[in-house]
């Protein structure tokens, strides 16, 4: 210690600045890793889209209310940011009759995230039940089921909509019921494969061997574990459904005349895409946006709900 060395150098331990130099690193909080930051926008960013258009389709309406018989000749095919004849503003322009967009837009929403939530709501809960019932007795249930599943799932679920929807006739029942009929082998097949793997876990055996009915099994061992994938696929279910409703109301097949819905807009606006491109231009482009989100959303969902990805 003779040399006018530090006792501190000498042992070995560093020498802690005093004069004010920059901080250890290691005492800074580490910033959150570019994938964590992306998976949370892939989450934030759809809800935050799905929540406005779900305020604009419950709360639009009865703001800027739409009269599907009114007519205005002066305010036929106005572009977007128009002044009305009443002085209104038409934001998002006027039709072929004078009826201002926006309001029919909204309108639609209302319409499409009606439909789209009864279909799932129906669909989900026959599949779910017919899947589970499948997935536990097994025999021939399961195979006379599961056998018309695979047959509706190899026929073109369009075609399939198209003719029922034309059987049926143009009604928001008939277009649910139309939707739910081509929906539910998805969610019987799922809840089928989620019943299968868990019926014959420890935690079940265990219960049955404690003396638990079917029933208690049922809705204690599988339905927690087929609740989750379920939600996952209901998610990404939704943007089909609404596509395919919008599909047969451009058909003239889903929505009556009378009640305004996405696909029926874009039909009105289909002979002026050289005039008044804005009647289908907009309406689509909403569509596409949601159906884009619904699909980003159901994605990120998935990937959480999966174990093997979630840890990654």
């Amino acid at each position: 210690m003779s040399d006018g060395v530090p006792g501190s150098a000498v042992l070995g331990t560093p020498v802690v600045p005093t004069d004010g130099g920059p901080p250890d690193a290691a005492s800074t909080p580490p910033a959150a890793p570019p994938r964590r930051r992306r998976r949370r926008l892939r989450l934030w960013l759809p809800l935050g889209v799905i929540a406005a258009y779900l305020v604009a389709g419950v709360i639009g309406p009865l703001v800027a209310r739409y009269d599907p018989i009114a007519t205005s000749v002066a305010d036929r095919l106005l572009p977007p940011g128009s002044r009305m004849s009443d002085g209104g503003l038409a934001l998002l322009g006027t039709d072929q009759v004078g009826r201002d967009l926006l309001p029919q837009i909204m309108q639609g929403a209302r319409i499409s995230l009606l439909v789209g939530a009864a279909t799932l709501l129906l669909a989900g809960t026959v599949g779910a039940a017919l899947g589970i019932l499948c997935g536990y007795l097994g025999g021939a249930v399961d195979a006379t089921l599961m056998r018309l599943a695979d047959i509706q799932l190899a026929f073109p679920s369009i075609l399939l909509a198209v003719f029922v929807a034309g059987v049926l006739g143009s009604s928001v029942t008939n277009v649910v019921l139309t939707l739910s009929i081509t929906t539910w082998p998805i969610f019987a097949r799922v809840a089928r494969a989620q019943t299968l793997a868990t019926r014959s876990r420890d935690f079940a055996n265990a219960a049955r061997t404690l003396g638990a009915g079917p029933w208690h099994v049922v809705r204690h061992c599988v339905l927690p574990a087929v609740a989750s994938p379920l939600l996952v696929i209901a998610t990404v279910q939704l943007g089909f459904v609404i596509v395919a409703e919008a599909s047969l109301s451009f058909l003239s097949l889903g929505i009556p005349a009378g009640t305004p819905s996405w696909g029926t807009t874009i039909a009105n606006g289909r002979d002026y895409l050289a005039s008044a491109w804005w009647i289908a231009t907009l309406p689509g482009l909403v569509l596409a946006v949601f159906v884009v989100c619904v699909g980003v959303l159901g994605d990120e969902l998935r990937d959480r709900s999966d174990p093997n990805l979630s840890t990654r």
